[in-house]
């Protein structure tokens, strides 16, 4: 007899002990999917071009940049009506030779700090020059040793600067842990997309609130007698270079831009890095035929800077595209030269050769002096020195609100005057299409797994696109179910415990879910974020298309002769839950809705001091017209089980703080089956 190896026996003994693998029509549908968003964005991209082609006159860029204003406020939500006392103060100073630093507070909003330092050269004769130095993604925001850098060059050169935190990152972290001593979700992009989410249910985005905190700083320097007022600059890299651009839109008193490192077009970035972080995406921004070179369209004919590198991922092609066209339309307003360029052969960042780019460029337009730009000796500071509060924090600083407290505010004012929800209203908040007729079909291919035949099929959507669905047949028909969960249909066993007791199940991955996701990944960025930004550029979403594909899988269900026209119920698990509400409301053909693990409101992300898992949820400004327990009263009577309900940073709610008028609410227990948790689905 011959004996196997120890080592043999073990690995055939993990090996059968494997889970089976995961059940898939095995298509290419993430891949259809991105093209087709990708061809809508071509259309856009298009129609820009020619209409920019169309522009002749000085008077036809006027109109242009007022189209440009209008559109992105909109976008952003619009601006406080009212400027608020900036309560500003200085909390300290030092100085170093040719210039000082006094760290400042001011409030942008009653209660939301901005923390800053004031550059002020001690050389030259005031009033100064002066910059608004806007931080990128910088963990220490102003304090950033290649910020100080590009500061303290400005001071040495004759300009003030006024150097501020954006939200998120040095003294502004929003979501710090004090147990821990650092940001909960990690500065910068992180806290930008956690609170970026939940602006966009409001109406607003985050870039409202970079925007006015740069307005304010604007406003702040006018209250120096050190300042001209007419020599007013923004200059700033990668997220302080999106900001700049920004302010070119929104602040009419700036004389000047220095964006670095940010502009390029979306045609170049779109497939390559993709969409960036929350303060980036403005819904409808392409649909309604905006690019990145608006933002220099609209502070034209006033001086504007792009300082670009060769090896960005803010791709050179794109910045170089835009710069010819802006240099175009700079020509015919008669000041061409007031359009600047220029590029470096190295990576991302403000780099030395393009913060000399910059004090040639403000020297030349700002002080009439044609310089080398030179930058002299510089010796950044221990940051610590440049706290303009007592610890580092807004918070010890006597800062009381953060984005999520004032746009939270905003969600209570909407809930407090929208008017009663119609299904009309639905549709206007999801920005609804139409509802879809019975979905063509494709059989692919079929198996039997532990006894149950298995259809693997693929229904035609929107746009012809294919998504994939499994039909799970039972020996005797007595329900059917269409099934969808946001990580995919997968094997789940609770299939396969509803078939055996009689349910005929239609397992779908919406688009953007299971098969209908796995794109490869392009940046440092979720892949989920990018495609729900994606559909949001374009002035769609990701829960109106995957409301539209469940409402079609109820409908195709229903058509199948095993169903004998049984109106399907709609089980939907974990982000599909907003999905799932709305195709019950929209489709009165579904019989019944059961959701699990899924928030149960949109008020509670808004107000969520942390969230997860929730990228694609969100519909913007969808709190303005509605939230979901009052979808739940448009699908009455038909039932409405919530299973396990959670808050969005995952916790299950306990039953005493779930509120929803007209739903039944179950706790499943830990290691519970179907059949403990909804009885009823299995009565014969």
């Amino acid at each position: 007899m011959t004996c196997k190896p120890f080592s043999l026996l073990l690995l055939g003994s993990l090996l059968s002990a494997q889970p089976p693998a995961p059940l898939n029509v095995g298509g290419q549908y993430a891949v259809p999917f991105d093209a087709w968003l990708t061809r809508q964005a071509e259309q856009h991209w298009d129609q820009r071009e020619q209409a920019l082609q169309r522009l002749a006159t000085a008077e036809q860029i006027r109109e242009r940049q007022a189209y440009v204003r209008q559109v992105m406020l909109s976008a952003i939500g619009g601006l406080p009506t009212t400027k608020t006392p900036l309560n500003a103060r200085v909390t300290g100073s030092f100085t170093r030779d040719g210039y000082r630093v006094e760290n400042v507070i001011f409030e942008s909003q009653p209660g939301f700090v901005v923390t800053a330092n004031l550059y002020l050269p001690t050389t030259g004769r005031a009033p100064y020059p002066a910059v608004l130095g806007v931080a990128g993604h910088s963990v220490n925001g102003k304090a950033s040793a290649t910020y100080q850098s590009a500061f303290i060059g400005f001071a040495k050169q004759g300009f003030a600067v006024l150097a501020y935190d954006p939200p998120g990152q040095g003294e502004r972290l929003e979501y710090f842990d004090f147990a821990t001593g650092r940001s909960r979700p990690g500065p910068g992009v992180a806290e930008h997309n956690m609170a970026g989410l939940q602006t966009l249910l409001t109406g607003q985005t985050l870039a409202r609130y970079f925007i006015w905190d740069g307005i304010r700083a604007f406003d702040y320097l006018l209250t120096r007698p050190e300042i001209d007022p007419q020599r007013i600059a923004v200059a700033g890299n990668s997220g302080g270079g999106t900001q700049a651009s920004y302010l070119a839109v929104f602040e009419p008193r700036l004389a000047a831009v220095v964006a670095s490192c940010y502009i390029t077009r979306w045609r170049e970035l779109w497939s390559g890095p993709g969409p960036q972080d929350a303060e980036q995406i403005f819904p409808r921004f392409l649909e309604k035929g905006l690019d990145f070179g608006d933002f220099a369209l609209a502070h034209a004919p006033r001086p504007f800077l792009m300082t670009t590198a060769i090896r960005d991922y803010f791709p050179i092609a794109g910045a170089r595209a835009t710069y010819r066209q802006n240099q175009r339309l700079f020509d015919m307003l008669g000041d061409g030269q007031k359009a600047a360029y220029y590029e470096y052969d190295d990576t991302h960042g403000w780099s030395q050769p393009r913060r000399e780019a910059a004090y040639r460029f403000l020297a030349k337009h700002f002080q009439g002096r044609e310089i080398d730009g030179r930058e002299p000796a510089v010796t950044p500071e221990e940051e610590s020195l440049l706290y303009a509060t007592p610890s580092g924090l807004v918070d010890s600083a006597g800062g009381r609100e953060t984005v999520r407290t004032i746009n939270f505010a905003e969600a209570r004012r909407l809930a407090a005057v929208r008017p009663p929800v119609t299904l009309d209203s639905v549709k206007s908040a999801l920005g609804w299409q139409s509802l879809p007729p019975v979905p063509p079909a494709r059989k692919i291919n079929e198996e039997t797994r532990d006894g149950i035949r298995i259809e693997k099929l693929e229904l035609t959507v929107e746009g012809g696109l294919p998504i994939p669905v499994l039909l799970f047949h039972p020996a005797t028909v007595r329900r059917a179910i269409v099934y969808a969960n946001s990580s995919g249909k997968g094997a789940d066993p609770d299939i396969f415990e509803l078939v055996r007791a009689g349910a005929l199940v239609l397992a779908v991955d919406p688009r953007g879910t299971g098969e209908s996701y796995q794109a490869p990944a392009r940046s440092g960025y979720r892949q989920d974020y990018q495609l729900a930004a994606r559909a949001m550029l374009l002035g769609r979403n990701l829960v109106e298309m995957q409301t539209a594909d469940l409402i079609s899988a109820a409908q195709y269900l229903q058509s199948r002769p095993e169903a004998a026209n049984r109106a399907p119920a709609l089980y939907a698990k974990g982000a599909l839950g907003p999905a799932a509400h709305f195709a019950a409301a929209l489709h009165p053909a579904i019989s019944e809705l059961v959701l699990e693990r899924s928030i149960v409101s949109y008020f509670h992300l808004a107000a969520a001091a942390l969230h997860e898992g929730l990228n694609t949820v969100v519909v913007p400004g969808v709190l303005s017209r509605l939230d979901l327990p009052e979808v739940v009263k448009l699908i009455a009577p038909r039932p409405v089980i919530l299973v396990s309900p959670i808050f969005p940073n995952g916790r299950r709610l306990l039953k005493p703080e779930v509120e929803v008028p007209g739903a039944q609410v179950i706790l499943r227990g830990e290691g519970w089956n179907l059949q403990r948790t909804l009885p009823q689905w299995f009565v014969q």
